[in-house]
């Protein structure tokens, strides 16, 4: 056999008897899903489009969207036991479904490179909050506009590499696993302290109240669209992280029953995260604000304003850098297992060069914010928000629409990998093969802005 017509069929496990313990596995499933996205878009848009009610659509949606592609794509990866496209390939002989699979390494790839951009503001914002220099100059805007116009995001985006690189060196179990057991644990800490200490401010109640609070006059056609790509996207599908976590996971576990587990972690840190930024926000009088502008800018100048702030400000980026760092190393292992099996490397030199090239197309995202290269533009956007636009909203909808398609109507087996049986079994497959495409092709259209072009 040729090396062209090895490729697709490189379907053996990236590092065989390297595997997730039973609970190491939830841990590590959990720190890929929850993210920075939850901290900050989560509770503004439930905020925007009706409190509870937006939350309780929310829930809807990880049940009938994100749930059954999870099972699915963690059925892929444990029964196929490769990396996120030759799995796909052992358990279809096609190149097309190989390629398929390809879809979510790239998209890995992409979103790593501008993410550990913002994981690298994250941890400059720690150190300097808890050295009390963040809270000397109340000009907030002017620093941030300040340090991401500095070359200073290239250095930080370094650090938060090196630091997923070294975990990813050492393994699935010894690596990812213990990572995210620390992490995790440390993360639940550092959330429930600063939502007690949220709660407690005066005026926290408004806040509270204008978070979960149902108004379902604001629910629209749009809402649920946003409910439903939040959904999708919150849970790390289509990035083929959980298709490459699959192939690392025992057979004696439950897939039905783990996948109940991630969405509940994910759903209670989206839930924690609401209870600490809108008391805080309404405590203080601030309009609470979409991305970096909430996070870097009006929370910084929140923090200032109470007691012990260098404290409080230094947890919460500490938070969001914990939150940042185990999303990252899940997003390193897809394409470092990818490199592993198709050129045959040590786990050594695949995430060594994987993690080099990342860096290489991170430094120009982290110069287009405001930096050096902020004036080239494509499409309108620039080198950040166009490599997130395509990542985002067109590689993630489509790698999770090919695994749903893959396990509903390609793969037969699926529902045997995943354990499920009976009536569970029944109702996957009904969501898998009616519901959940439509739904994702719509999160698709909409993402794209093709659906306002389609309706127009």
């Amino acid at each position: 056999m040729n090396k062209q017509q090895a490729h697709p069929s490189d379907a053996g496990p990236s590092n065989p008897g390297d595997q997730f313990s039973k609970a190491g596995f939830i841990f590590a499933a959990i720190g890929s899903a929850v993210g920075l996205g939850n901290l900050w878009k989560f509770p503004y848009i439930t905020g925007k489009f009706g409190g509870g009610a937006f939350f309780m659509l929310f829930i809807l949606c990880l049940i009938i969207i994100a749930l059954p592609v999870l099972i699915a794509e963690l059925a892929i990866g444990r029964g196929g036991r490769g990396n996120a496209s030759s799995s796909f390939y052992k358990l279809s002989g096609s190149k097309f479904w190989a390629g398929s699979g390809l879809i979510g390494v790239v998209a890995a790839f992409m979103i790593l490179s501008f993410y550990s951009v913002v994981a690298g503001w994250t941890v400059y914002y720690a150190v300097k909050s808890f050295s009390g220099s963040l809270f000397s100059n109340p000009d907030y805007n002017g620093q941030f506009e300040a340090f991401t116009g500095s070359w200073s995001p290239v250095f930080w985006q370094f650090i938060v590499l090196a630091i997923c690189l070294f975990v990813i060196l050492k393994g699935v179990s010894s690596g990812i696993e213990k990572f995210n057991k620390v992490l995790i644990p440390g993360l639940v800490i550092v959330l429930l302290f600063l939502m007690v200490q949220a709660l407690r401010l005066p005026g926290a109640g408004a806040g509270v109240e204008f978070f979960l609070k149902p108004d379902f006059s604001k629910l629209t056609g749009h809402s649920v669209l946003e409910a439903m790509g939040l959904a999708f996207f919150s849970m790390s599908l289509g990035m083929g992280a959980m298709i490459t976590f699959g192939s690392y996971v025992q057979k004696e576990q439950s897939l039905g029953t783990a996948s109940i587990a991630v969405g509940l972690g994910n759903l209670s840190y989206a839930l924690i995260a609401g209870l600490i930024i809108f008391p805080t926000t309404f405590a203080f009088g601030i309009e609470p604000a979409q991305g970096p502008g909430l996070v870097f800018v009006v929370l910084p100048a929140a923090f200032s304003a109470m007691p012990f702030g260098s404290l409080f400000g230094g947890l919460f980026f500490v938070l969001l850098a914990m939150a940042a760092l185990t999303s990252a190393v899940s997003l390193l292992e897809v394409p470092t297992a990818y490199v592993m099996s198709r050129w045959n490397l040590s786990r050594k030199k695949a995430a060594v060069y994987t993690t080099i090239v990342v860096f290489a197309l991170g430094v120009p995202a982290a110069l287009s914010v405001g930096g050096v290269l902020s004036d080239i533009h494509i499409f309108g956007k620039n080198i950040f928000d166009i490599i997130d636009y395509i990542a985002s909203n067109i590689l993630l909808p489509l790698g999770g629409l090919a695994g749903t398609i893959f396990a509903g109507y390609v793969w037969k087996k699926a529902g045997e990998e995943a354990g499920l049986q009976g009536i569970w079994y029944k109702i996957w497959r009904f969501l898998l093969c009616v519901i959940t495409p439509i739904l994702i092709v719509l999160v698709f259209l909409s993402s794209t802005g093709l659906l306002d072009w389609i309706i127009v």
